[in-house]
């Protein structure tokens, strides 16, 4: 569905009245504004500067581009001008202090998927909103909260076209930067993610790292039509968690990071607070799904600013699955290829 309404007449009407939306609304502006700015930027590419270029090996083994520095910057730069407390990026090993008495703290992942930055793919900005706590103030501990309690998330693609998709909490809404108004502009309401699809999304190469049960589904989902399921699957792996977001939104489909063996990825490798929390909510007020495998994404209560996560979205029905092959190993062996069309213990 093409609309002509804009982001902010959207905002404006979602807010109208109601004393406690109006922040919401303006930061949700705020961002948007820098969003299109930082569009502008990365359209220019090498004509602007040399943005893949490493500035900083940040703990944990996370490299920053300049582009990862630019775009911090320029968000929280919007966000200064915004009624929001304080500000946790993925950028910063602390949440900066903004206007302390406001009502809102937001967290940031600046630029999702920046190893991409030199192959001209697709990247993005994610962002969280959640209610600042009394005396909350600059503390991590005012964004230590379960996934539930934002109020808003999205995240900007900037990609052939720059996409902002936004939930209020009333359903996942696309919006589309009209470069030449400069405004971002309802293209598609109310998104629905299909309940099934025969697409997936994971790092093949991390197979030998994988625990048993992430194995075990990948093993009968490229089985294809001669395993367990029954019908041919497509692999995806872009390492750009909003494309592959974009994607799962417009034809379904099941996006997976897990924990494995290796050093540094045994807990996961995304970030609960800036990446997991922001897209499980979107996913699920489109009808889909995000868990861990074995803990609903939303449920999860960060210890730590940078915990990273787990992570498997998309499709409800089969991240459901996923989830069985981690939380019951029975069903797990039933689905195995060993049981599939052409198993051992078929005719």
């Amino acid at each position: 569905m093409t609309t002509n309404l804009s982001l902010d007449v959207y905002l404006a009407t979602w807010a109208q009245g109601d004393a406690l939306r109006q922040p919401v609304a303006a930061t949700v502006a705020a961002l948007a504004t820098a969003c299109a700015d930082i569009a502008e930027l990365i359209a220019s590419g090498p004509l602007e500067g040399q943005f893949s270029k490493l500035c900083n090996d940040r703990s944990g083994g996370d490299f920053q581009t300049e582009l990862d520095v630019l775009a911090n910057g320029y968000l929280i730069g919007a966000l200064r001008r915004a009624p929001v407390a304080a500000a946790a990026s993925e950028e910063l090993d602390v949440p900066v202090a903004l206007n302390p008495d406001a009502p809102l703290v937001v967290a940031l992942d600046p630029l999702d998927g920046s190893s991409n930055i030199d192959t001209n793919v697709s990247v993005g900005t994610i962002f969280s909103l959640l209610p600042n706590r009394p005396c909350g103030g600059i503390e991590p501990a005012a964004f230590l909260r379960p996934g539930r309690e934002q109020v808003a998330a999205g995240y900007v693609l900037y990609g052939p076209q720059t996409s902002l998709v936004l939930t209020v909490g009333a359903g996942t809404d696309i919006f589309t930067l009209d470069r030449a108004g400069g405004a971002f502009v309802l293209t598609k309401a109310q998104v629905q993610i299909p309940s099934a699809s025969n697409e997936f999304a994971i790092n093949a190469s991390n197979y030998r790292h994988w625990a048993p049960p992430v194995r075990q589904w990948f093993d009968d989902c490229i089985a294809g039509s001669e395993g367990p399921r029954g019908r041919d699957f497509n692999m995806r792996w872009i390492a750009s968690m909003v494309t592959e977001a974009q994607r799962i939104l417009a034809r379904g489909g099941i996006y997976a990071y897990p924990g494995d063996a290796r050093a540094g990825y045994r807990s996961g490798r995304l970030r609960l607070v800036y990446e997991a929390h922001p897209i499980a909510f979107l996913t699920e007020q489109a009808g889909g799904a995000a868990s861990t495998g074995c803990e609903r994404i939303l449920d999860r209560v960060p210890g730590t600013l940078h915990e990273r996560v787990p992570l498997i979205f998309g499709s409800r029905d089969e991240v459901e699955r996923l989830d069985l092959h981690h939380i019951n190993p029975q069903f797990a062996c039933e689905s195995s290829p060993l049981f599939g069309r052409r198993g051992l213990y078929r005719v």
